[in-house]
């Protein structure tokens, strides 16, 4: 009930436009950094590669979807960036990058998490793995 409830509010204050509830691009550019930052470390390790660093450019929201996710206000962003990888001897270019982020908004209102969902099997839920957005 609690979590239709939150649900219910976060839809309402949507709809009334109330912007600080709403990840803004700045918020969603810095959840897609922290997903890369990780995938970046992993990726350097296993192949030996010297990345020293991306940039994100020309991000563009598509879809805010509001939802709940452990009883906490959350949404499902989707949208596309163009990516610039950064190498010792040039710069790689992937455009239109699709992206799908989850955020949430912590109780008291003043933070954001990423939210990253792991499946353990297709008929279980996920199970959320949450990290704070500097």
């Amino acid at each position: 009930m609690l979590r239709l409830v939150l649900t219910a509010l976060l839809v309402l204050l949507t709809a009334c436009g109330t912007i600080g509830l709403l990840p803004t691009n700045q918020l969603v550019q810095k959840a897609i950094a922290l997903q890369l930052e990780q995938t970046q470390q992993q990726l350097s390790q296993k192949l030996d590669l010297d990345l020293q660093g991306f940039d994100i450019e020309k991000l563009a929201i598509s879809e805010q979807k509001p939802l709940t996710v452990e009883n906490l206000p959350a949404f499902r962003v989707r949208g596309t960036y163009d990516l610039i990888i950064k190498l010792p001897k040039r710069r790689l270019t992937q455009l239109q990058q699709p992206f799908e982020v989850y955020l949430q908004i912590q109780r008291e209102g003043k933070t954001w998490r990423l939210l990253l969902p792991e499946r353990v099997n297709k008929d279980t839920q996920p199970i959320w793995h949450s990290y704070l957005i500097l």
